[in-house]
Order: C-alpha cells, then sequence, then structure tokens
C-alpha cells in the first residue's frame, strides 16, 4: 500500500491493476484500460467499467498517475504513471503476503441451499468447457508474447477450468 500517512490512498487490488495496465501500456485512456482488463485478465478478475474510470481518478487525485488531454479528435484523456505510481505499483508487485482465494461461484451457493445438481451442472460443465477452449485457445494464439507471468496466469485459469469440470461431472454422477 503506498504508505501509511493519513493523506495517502488506500489502494486496492483494482487499483493496482488500473496502474499495472498502464505500466504495461505505457500510456492510455481509462478506455484503453477497461478495453486490455476485458481482453486478458477479465476472466479471473473481473472490473466493472465505472469502477475502472473511478479508480483512475483516484490515482490522479494521488498523485500516483499523471493525465494530459490527447490534441485533436475526442480529446482523450491519456494517463501515465508517476514515479509514486510506478512506486507503489513495485511494492505491490513485490509482496509476496497470502491473500486467500475467494470462490464466489454462483452454481456452488445454489448447491449448497438446495438447487438441483441435475438442473445446475449441465449448464456448468458447457460454461466451463467453453471457457477453457478459450483459455486454451487464448495460450495457442499468443503463445510466445506473453510474458512467463502472463503464462503462468493463464495456466492457472486452464488448470482451474480443468479442476471444475471435473468437480461438475463429480457432481453430475453422484445423481445417477
Amino acid at each position: 500500500m503506498v504508505d501509511s500517512s493519513d493523506s495517502a490512498p488506500r489502494l486496492t487490488t483494482p487499483s493496482y491493476l488500473v496502474l499495472g495496465f498502464i505500466d504495461q501500456l505505457g500510456e492510455a485512456s481509462p478506455y484503453d484500460v477497461k478495453v486490455e482488463a476485458a481482453r486478458t485478465v477479465a476472466p479471473f478478475w473481473s472490473m466493472p467499467h465505472a469502477q475502472v474510470y473511478a479508480q483512475c481518478d483516484r490515482l490522479v487525485e494521488a498523485g500516483l498517475l499523471s493525465e494530459c488531454r490527447q490534441s485533436g479528435g475526442r480529446n482523450r484523456r491519456l494517463l501515465r504513471l508517476t514515479s509514486a505510481g510506478k512506486a507503489a505499483l513495485e511494492e505491490w508487485l513485490s509482496d509476496s503476503t497470502f491473500a486467500p482465494v475467494e470462490a464466489r461461484d454462483r452454481g456452488i451457493l445454489k448447491l449448497w441451499f438446495g438447487g438441483r445438481p441435475e438442473v445446475h451442472s449441465p449448464a456448468q460443465l458447457a460454461e466451463h468447457r467453453r471457457t477453457l477452449a478459450e483459455y486454451e485457445e487464448l495460450a495457442e494464439t499468443l503463445g510466445d508474447l506473453l510474458t512467463r507471468g502472463q503464462r503462468e496466469a493463464l495456466e492457472f485459469g486452464i488448470r482451474y477450468e480443468r479442476m471444475t469440470i471435473d468437480f461438475w461431472q463429480w457432481v453430475e454422477q453422484r445423481g445417477e
């Protein structure tokens, strides 16, 4: 988190998502950040459109991003990391503190409260198989263009989908 003084903003994972994408892109509008997030990390970290814009505003106000207007055309806001923003991102990237994963899965929640497995299993299996195919295609298509960390994050998604498919197959087979 940047520093512990009262004037320092509390940075959240969405804050770092914005900082990370702007760092990768070099310069970006809030719209560019939203598009890049949807194209890449959305399957394992979704962020609503409005939240991207709110985070950009907060980070500019906090001095972690600088802002200028693109001349001509749509007069878009272009954002860059400041040295303080770069330092905050680097500090976060080097922090190895464990944060437990919260699996927010509606299908599992429905099972808990009495949802019928024979109703939910087919839909869950179809969607997780579709997502797995997308991840595998992304891995095949981007291959060498991915950084090591990006490839590992994508591998997590592939393994997670395989595990989830295995789980829903198990649920489905228990009902037979």
